[in-house]
């Protein structure tokens, strides 16, 4: 790797390597803030070394075990973190707000996200049952809304009224002089007295810059001392009226465009995803069926309410169609190729069990249901390769799809098999779940020499 790259490696694993003892515990204000104070040295000088001399063309080696060290003692970093915002309610704390004093940085947190569960649902660090934990903790908190049987960015709330803004609490007033100064000599300059008896910051300001604007020249106005005894008192009130550090955009400040009450399908996709990942890793892992079957009932509960799922009059549009958010008091808004048609892409070929592993398609629907399976006669409708229409006919008891606009028949059996059938009319039998690699690739390719796939399989669930 690059000579400069390699110094930023090094230092940040010295960092670690140094501070590897504060994961037995909860990591204080202090300690935080003596290893941010070392990473962030160690990113700003790597920034602007390369940003004064680029980088110098020097080259040096590393051995893979070092790297793979560095990789576990990171993660063992990570998996701390995680641990460490768990919140008692079983969620887990998304975004936090640091705040950075002399010698200290603190953390202090903002209400649960359904952003941050999706996170720790897909990050891998959970097991089984604690991915179980989260969903059903979800399903029971203040995110979830069964007006859409879904969940919510954030749970709701009501914006405070303009009249009810920039009230300072009388015993706020008390517990400065410099305010009990001001007041009584109707100095306006940083907070005045109504008519009525209540308190508010100039109306003015735009922020506690503002603020503190106005206290330096209350200091060179006879106010020196008072400032000085009161000035953090006053930005820690200025805090509490407006909540500025809080202030989360259009999420906080807006009924719609993913604002307040609004449901954002391509999060609820994510969490679509990641429910059936974990449910994935819980059958790869030998769990309890129990255990396994309830993480089903997880993801179908999702799945149940997003998208084709969905009637038009509950969606307010077409349920096939993707659309961006659905705010609270209307139907589904802003219709275009959101990103929920990623998620739901991926979780579908999950559910049909289709993936690649090594090179080669392989069919193992772990999570498919009976109920998907025909009951009567029917036939699947595609696009061939050439962009013709064809048309396959399908049995009772069968399920079609395509693969790479290549036509895939599942039918119930006690074993697994395949089926590859040729475009020159030939085919080939396989005993097993997976094409080889060679033939997988010709459908990648989209070649045309497969024409269709038969897979007789074992279903997952009923």
């Amino acid at each position: 790797m690059s000579a400069e790259i390699y110094q930023l490696l090094n230092a940040i694993d010295g960092t670690f390597s140094d501070n590897k003892h504060l994961l037995n515990g909860k990591i204080n204000d202090v300690d935080r803030k003596k290893v941010l104070d070392r990473l962030g040295l160690a990113g700003g000088e790597f920034r602007s070394g390369i940003y004064e001399n680029a980088f110098s063309g020097d080259r040096v080696s590393v051995k893979t075990a070092d790297l793979v060290k560095f990789f576990e003692l990171s993660l063992e970093f990570i998996d701390h973190t995680i641990a460490a915002n768990r919140r008692e309610d079983g969620l887990y704390h998304a975004y936090n707000l640091m705040t950075a004093g002399e010698d200290t940085v603190e953390i202090t947190y903002l209400y649960e996200m359904l952003e941050g569960q999706v996170a720790v649902l897909s990050s891998g660090y959970l097991s089984p049952e604690e991915a179980l934990d989260v969903l059903v903790a979800l399903r029971q908190s203040a995110v979830y809304t069964a007006r859409q049987n879904s969940y919510l960015l954030y749970p709701d709330r009501e914006l405070t009224r303009f009249i009810d803004k920039n009230i300072i609490p009388e015993a706020d007033i008390q517990r400065s002089a410099l305010l009990k100064a001001l007041v009584s000599a109707g100095d306006r300059s940083l907070v005045e007295k109504n008519s009525e008896g209540g308190y508010h910051f100039n109306g003015g300001f735009n922020n506690v810059v503002s603020a503190k604007e106005a206290m330096q020249s209350l200091k060179e106005n006879g106010y020196a001392d008072l400032v000085d005894q009161d000035e953090s008192l006053i930005e820690e009130i200025f805090e509490s009226v407006f909540t500025h550090r809080q202030f989360t955009g259009r999420s906080g400040g807006m009924y719609a465009y993913e604002g307040l009450g609004s449901i954002y399908w391509h999060m609820v996709s994510k969490l679509l995803l990641a429910a059936l990942e974990n449910f994935q890793k819980a059958v790869a892992d030998g769990s309890d069926p129990v255990l396994i079957g309830r993480l089903a009932d997880c993801y179908f509960d999702i799945r149940s309410g997003i998208g084709f799922n969905k009637t038009p009059d509950n969606y307010g549009a077409f349920p096939t169609d993707p659309y961006s958010h659905t705010p609270g008091f209307a139907g589904a808004k802003q219709p275009g190729m959101t990103g929920q048609v990623k998620e739901e892409v991926i979780a579908r070929l999950l559910e049909v069990g289709v993936s690649v592993v090594e090179g080669r398609i392989t069919f193992n629907p772990f999570i498919l249901r009976k109920s998907e399976f025909l009951l009567q006669e029917d036939s699947l409708g595609y696009f061939d390769i050439n962009g013709d229409q064809q048309s396959v006919a399908l049995a009772a008891g069968q399920l079609g799809f395509t693969y790479c606009q290549v036509p895939v028949v599942y039918s119930l059996a006690e074993e697994t098999s395949i089926v590859v059938h040729y475009a020159d009319g030939t085919s080939n039998s396989i005993d097993g779940n997976n094409i080889d690699a060679d033939t997988s690739m010709q459908i990648f390719d989209k070649k045309g020499v497969v024409s269709q796939i038969e897979v007789a399989l074992k279903p997952g669930l009923e």
